[in-house]
């Protein structure tokens, strides 16, 4: 039997998640499992996993982890998700909390402490189950220690000589940046304090450390994976990616449409597809209703958003046109949660503009499913986009993005008015570029149904499947095992 890939990860759907990374670690390892490759994936026991609808059991009882404190130890749960194995790492005063990371008052004052324990858990596990693993792929800065010490054991435990390590870079911006004493409870040795380990202006950065120290660094599009060799889009970590651009990937995220398809969508009024896209202004209709809009939209587009309610994904772009977009008769729905600025000025604009705008604070993933079926025209204004789900799932939904030139968004839309379009693109994250891409959109819906109808034609069918992407990361292990 070939030797196991396991991932690491902070969170993975349908047991958690708070955005594109669960819903990644939701599907990338089923689909390599479909390949016949041998995955496992370990994640926190978040309080809520308990409450989900498999069958959790407890299979490991006081598993010592021994960091950041000799005596710790952890309960290991586990489950089979369609052939997967699930292993939750269980510590209730680490992860039985309402939110994963942070609440609005700012992140937990104890994030190293936990995701050190974690990853040196996941380390502690692995050893147990006793079988070398082939690749250990951790992802984002949570787990991005993995690499490191994996790194360093292979140069004194034979049981992972033969390990190879990724790194994944969801989104750059997030890097786990620590203040220096937090090293010292870490485990790393102090070889690793260094420009080209883990020290960053005088901090403890855990991403940098994934990023010095794994065999190979992967990010979630091509078009990203040159953009962060940039300082403009590095985030101060531009210099040690170019020092690794031998080893660094872009490899773009799938979307998974077994739960993000129209035609079979169990959250959605009405199912449509390709054949008969009738049942889109049923869903329309029903969204309305829902969110207490005016009946007259039935006839007019329907602008949606969905995602975090901060800088990186332009909200204040949005709120800065909404007043300029009501004079095109349209309605906007959004639906996220995040900066309480940008959360209170689209309250108030819903306020403003009764009937015409409707903001939902916080996340479901039925309402998310909902307000892509009923909109005609999704928004998707980021500053920049390392991959982006929500387009491709407003593709396969039948509503064309509005978007910016950035990362996987210029990888996945095809921008208007080539003939092939399936979407606009701005150039740059102003208000201005952003209203006149949206102005176009309404105009094409309004003045040529026809051209519409194709564009929505041209949009729901495109694929971005993870068959691709996964022949693309094997690639990238077999690079790796090879090199060991």
């Amino acid at each position: 039997m070939p030797q196991r890939i396991f991932f690491a990860t902070s969170e993975v759907y349908p047991f958690s998640k708070s955005g594109g990374l669960g819903d990644v670690m939701g599907a990338l390892p089923l689909a390599l499992h479909r390949t016949g490759a041998p995955v496992s994936v370990i994640s926190p026991f978040y309080g809520r996993v308990s409450t989900s609808n498999y069958h959790i059991r407890l299979t490991i009882s006081d598993l010592h982890v021994g960091h950041p404190w000799a005596p710790i130890t952890c309960d290991v749960y586990e489950t089979d998700y369609h052939g997967v194995s699930m292993y939750f790492i269980d510590r209730g005063e680490y992860f039985d909390r309402r939110f994963y990371y942070n609440t609005h008052k700012g992140d937990y004052f104890d994030n190293a402490e936990r995701f050190i324990f974690f990853c040196w858990a996941a380390v502690a596990l692995i050893e147990r189950l006793g079988e070398p693993p082939a690749i250990v792929h951790a992802h984002d800065w949570q787990t991005s220690l993995l690499p490191a010490y994996i790194h360093f054991l292979r140069q004194t435990n034979p049981f992972w000589a033969n390990t190879g390590t990724l790194c994944t870079v969801h989104n750059l911006a997030f890097q786990g940046r620590f203040s220096s004493r937090l090293f010292d409870a870490s485990g790393l040795p102090p070889a690793a304090w260094t420009m080209d380990g883990v020290e960053f202006y005088g901090d403890f950065n855990m991403l940098k450390a994934g990023i010095a120290y794994a065999d190979a660094v992967t990010t979630v599009s091509p078009s990203y994976a040159r953009e962060i060799l940039t300082e403009k889009y590095g985030c101060g970590l531009d210099g040690i990616l170019r020092h690794r651009e031998l080893d660094l990937y872009g490899i773009l995220n799938g979307a998974d449409y077994q739960v993000w398809n129209p035609e079979e969508d169990a959250f959605l009024p009405c199912h449509y597809g390709l054949d008969d896209v009738s049942g889109k202004q049923r869903c329309k209709e029903n969204l309305i209703a829902e969110l207490g809009l005016d009946p007259a939209l039935k006839e007019r587009p329907i602008l949606g958003f969905i995602g975090r309610m901060r800088g990186q994904k332009g909200v204040d772009l949005l709120n800065a046109i909404i007043p300029d977009l009501m004079e095109l008769d349209v309605g906007v729905v959004a639906l996220g949660e995040g900066n309480p600025v940008h959360e209170a000025r689209i309250l108030d604009l819903m306020e403003s503009y009764q009937g015409r705008v409707a903001a939902v604070i916080g996340y479901t993933e039925d309402l998310a499913h909902r307000m892509q079926a009923a909109s005609d025209i999704f928004l998707m204004p980021s500053r920049y986009e390392p991959c982006g789900l929500t387009q491709m799932y407003a593709l396969r939904y039948g509503a064309p993005p509005v978007a910016t030139a950035a990362g996987g968004l210029r990888d996945t839309i095809k921008a208007w008015p080539a003939d092939d379009a399936t979407g606009f693109i701005f150039t740059h994250s102003s208000p201005v570029e952003f209203l006149e891409a949206v102005r176009d959109a309404v105009s094409l819906w309004s003045s040529n149904p026809e051209s519409w109808k194709g564009m929505v034609r041209r949009a729901m069918s495109q694929s971005f499947t993870w068959d691709k992407s996964c022949r693309e990361y094997i690639e990238v292990y077999r690079k790796v095992r090879l090199r060991l």
